[in-house]
């Protein structure tokens, strides 16, 4: 019997996990990613590929307006428009809700402390609550398919050692998945940085129909308001993850 990497955690470009495996061999070891960790292939395998003739080509993002109907984006992509500096902001419902909603919470991390805050900005962006966001933006963005999206809540440059194909390559056999975050505790603050746990369970949904589940922590990080910090800096962003598979 072949054992299939699970489409999941492989795209963690750090992690040696498989759903019932790891590394070849049954295990539920942990998979501990953090910045210093060494960078594993996260080429889907040759037993977890699509034979050719019935590779799809590759789909097009779930537009906001699909995903949450065309009152509700608009009411959202508004929102972003009024808050976004950009000239040709992504506020537009034919985008995803999580390409939106990370417009939005760049703007109004862009716009922390300058000024009187803007009364669109209902969470701070130097919250738990907002760290915890990113990580269901993350997931939203997946469940679009909106990659790029994903692939940017670990920072501009995206996971370590990973290029958006890699990242989106380990997801080529999940159908959907969910994240439900649990209960946030205070961050730690450490060389300049504030680093916030994000309880998480995962529940993944691959295209045979089969279901696996996670359950671990993702750790956010932004920069603490230090002196030249970039806007990048100041936003909150995934900085590593562990995940173990849950019954």
């Amino acid at each position: 019997m072949t054992l299939r990497r699970n489409p999941l955690v492989q795209a963690l470009p750090w992690a040696c996990l498989f759903a019932l495996s790891a590394c070849g061999s049954p295990s539920r070891e942990e998979a501990t990613a953090s910045p210093q960790a060494s960078a594993t292939d996260t080429e889907p395998s040759a037993a977890s590929a699509a034979p050719p003739s019935q590779s799809l080509p590759p789909a097009q993002p779930l537009s906001c307006a699909d995903e949450i109907g065309a009152t509700a984006a608009q009411k959202r992509a508004d929102l972003c428009r009024n808050v976004s500096p950009a000239t040709h902001p992504p506020c537009n419902v034919a985008n995803s809700c999580a390409m939106i909603e990370d417009e939005i919470a760049r703007s109004c991390a862009l716009f922390d402390s300058k000024g009187d805050p803007m009364p669109e900005c209902a969470v701070d962006p130097r919250s738990k609550e907002a760290a915890a966001a990113v990580v269901e933006r993350y997931y939203s963005a997946l469940n679009a398919r909106d990659y790029g999206t994903a692939w940017q809540q670990w920072g501009d440059n995206g996971p370590p050692n990973q290029t958006l194909e890699k990242f989106q390559a380990g997801f080529a056999h999940t159908r959907s998945t969910h994240v439900a975050i649990g209960k946030l505790e205070p961050g730690d603050a450490g060389a300049g940085s504030i680093y916030q746990p994000v309880p998480v369970t995962v529940d993944a949904t691959l295209d045979d129909g089969s279901h696996q589940r996670f359950r671990g922590t993702y750790v956010v990080r932004r920069v603490n308001d230090v002196d030249g910090a970039s806007a990048a800096q100041l936003r909150w962003h995934i900085d590593s993850a562990k995940l173990t598979p849950a019954r």
